[in-house]
């Protein structure tokens, strides 16, 4: 296709309650159309729970009607005489949390850009919620098309499916940056804590990635026998067993935390790091701050940081890594038509690990 000869439509929260599976489908209009973009047909999109904060407000007020979905595969469609990335039509993309950067708009890039961390770039736009450079709104995945600088659109190796792709977007890439910038690999032992859609990405990549032990944190039992077939080498339920922080006190090297309640016993968190461990917060929560006690932290020079989403080369090397890896997240692929059922679902904590939004239609004819 050389023009737009198909319409943007998809599932638009109009008010908070959209996040009780009140979303209503319609057409809308994309951003204007820029030589440096290309137009992608979405066959996948994964669902996240940052979806959820958004369609609720939960952060800060959703610039309504909002198009949420930034877990995107499909088919390429249309490509920009200036689109970065050497895109044809017919190849099989993904898209994640990022949309553009200050690359596109400076002369000479920031320092964060310069030093490949668009993710970082104070002037970046995401996927959804943030407006394009040209004032235009932005629209996510839970539709038929989704238009995107190509500079961040990302080739799928052939061999990893799409569903599998599309959750790589943004729960793999946001687990495979801090275990990567924190030194994941052989001689380290790494705790994830909250075995969910985030977390099971964790466990399976500190595993590719060769960590020495990886301990799986979640708050009851019955994930254990699903955290261990992950790949884990043991698990821990801090709800179930009152001393669960004991048998690895002082013993890891690395904790990543994805919950994203501000009820999390922060403290406990940090009695499994070793001395001048590291904790990573990855999920945000919506109901207020995390408590951090500081004695711990002095104590042992422990260190508490956070991290966001995935430089693109992160991305790449994350696409890379599960492809010669074979590695197989558990993915649920939900009829994009049921998608308000599938966000009842996905904040009731139903996903084992993550829902992905099929267009069956869209799909089919693609084949």
């Amino acid at each position: 296709m050389t023009s737009q000869t198909y319409k943007f439509q998809g599932w638009q929260g109009l008010d908070p309650s959209s996040v009780d599976g009140k979303m209503v489908w319609g057409e809308f209009e994309p951003k204007r159309w820029e030589e440096t973009d290309v137009d992608i047909k979405v066959t996948h999109c994964g669902m996240c729970g940052t979806d959820c904060h958004h369609l609720r407000s939960g952060w800060f007020p959703a610039p309504y009607p909002i198009v949420v979905g930034h877990e995107i595969v499909g088919e390429v469609v249309r490509v920009g005489s200036r689109a970065v990335g050497g895109h044809k039509v017919g190849d099989r993309v993904g898209v994640g949390c990022l949309s553009d950067c200050c690359v596109a708009i400076q002369k000479d890039p920031c320092e964060r850009c310069s030093a490949g961390q668009e993710n970082y770039c104070r002037k970046a736009t995401w996927t959804y919620l943030t407006p394009h450079y040209n004032g235009d709104k932005s629209y996510g995945g839970y539709a038929t098309y989704h238009r995107t600088s190509g500079r961040f659109a990302y080739k799928i190796p052939e061999s990893i499916e799409s569903k599998h792709a599309a959750t790589l977007m943004c729960a793999g890439a946001t687990m495979y940056s801090p275990l990567k910038q924190n030194g994941c690999g052989p001689g380290k032992r790494i705790g994830i804590i909250g075995l969910g859609g985030l977390g099971h990405y964790g466990v399976l990549l500190a595993k590719a990635m060769g960590a020495d032990k990886v301990i799986a944190v979640s708050r009851r039992t019955s994930k254990k026998d699903e955290a261990l077939a992950l790949g884990a080498d043991d698990y821990l339920a801090t709800e179930d067993d009152s001393e669960w922080h004991k048998k690895y006190r002082g013993a890891l090297d690395l904790v990543i935390a994805t919950v994203a309640s501000s009820k999390a016993p922060m403290g406990s968190y940090m009695k499994l790091l070793k001395f001048r461990g590291t904790l990573v917060q990855v999920g945000s929560p919506d109901d207020g701050n995390f408590s951090i006690p500081t004695n711990p932290m002095q104590g042992n020079q422990l260190k508490f940081t956070g991290s966001s989403y995935a430089s693109p080369q992160e991305v790449r090397e994350l696409l890379q890594l599960v492809a010669d890896k074979n590695i197989k997240p558990w993915v649920e692929e939900i009829s994009m038509k049921n998608a308000n059922q599938a966000l009842l679902d996905l904040e009731a904590g139903k996903p084992r690990y993550r829902y992905c939004l099929v267009n069956e239609d869209i799909k089919k004819a693609s084949l």
